[in-house]
């Protein structure tokens, strides 16, 4: 069973029927039973981080994702959720992730050429490292997916799944062994998507 997390910010209906598409059984639920009782466990996310982490705290949520992570749980964070999953945001002030990936989450905007506009929105490709994480197996170098996001993880390479190019390199997916992310919208991203989707929900511990 694949749970999706429900704690107020997040994508809910486009995420559960992207995985009805591909056959997943899944639930959404603020219950942090429910999270834990789960095979895994999707974190989605839209909106600001320091309001996105104060309602995971308020209801519990954080505490129930952080102990499914670290007893092997499978867990994958989608846009803001995947922001949520590292040490710190500095979106309007520094606020507190989960912890569970080592690095920051740091603004777009001043690190682009001029002439590249922010949010980042859109279709673009992605570019994998040489070892493959299982998520993106069933994909090729250049495919597309679609973003949204003014904000990116400023982690080790080490952590670094995917990246797609923006006038720079920028942290596309990220992956510290049960614990993945996309900072695009598979549920938004067609075929491609879909794929993403379904090799996560294939996963087991």
């Amino acid at each position: 069973m694949t749970v999706i997390v429900d704690y107020g910010a997040g994508n809910l209906f486009s995420l559960k029927s992207s995985l009805h598409m591909i056959g997943a059984e899944a639930v959404v639920s603020s219950d942090p039973s429910d999270i834990l009782a789960a095979d895994r466990v999707i974190l989605p996310g839209v909106g600001a981080f320091g309001d996105a982490a104060e309602l995971l705290r308020r209801g519990g949520l954080d505490r129930a994702v952080t102990e499914k992570a670290l007893s092997g749980g499978y867990i994958l964070g989608i846009c803001l959720g995947m922001q949520l999953l590292f040490d710190r945001s500095f979106e309007d002030g520094v606020h507190n992730g989960l912890g569970l990936i080592p690095g920051d989450v740091v603004p777009i905007k001043p690190r682009l050429p001029s002439g590249y506009k922010v949010p980042h929105i859109g279709w673009n490709s992605l570019e994998f490292p040489s070892t493959r994480s299982p998520l993106f197996a069933s994909l090729n170098s250049g495919e597309y997916v679609y973003f949204v996001h003014s904000f990116f993880a400023d982690c080790d390479s080490a952590f670094i799944s995917a990246r797609t190019d923006y006038g720079i390199p920028l942290t596309a997916a990220v992956e510290r062994g049960n614990v993945m992310g996309c900072q695009f919208h598979p549920e938004k991203s067609g075929k491609a998507g879909l794929r993403i989707l379904k090799a996560f929900c294939d996963m087991r511990s």
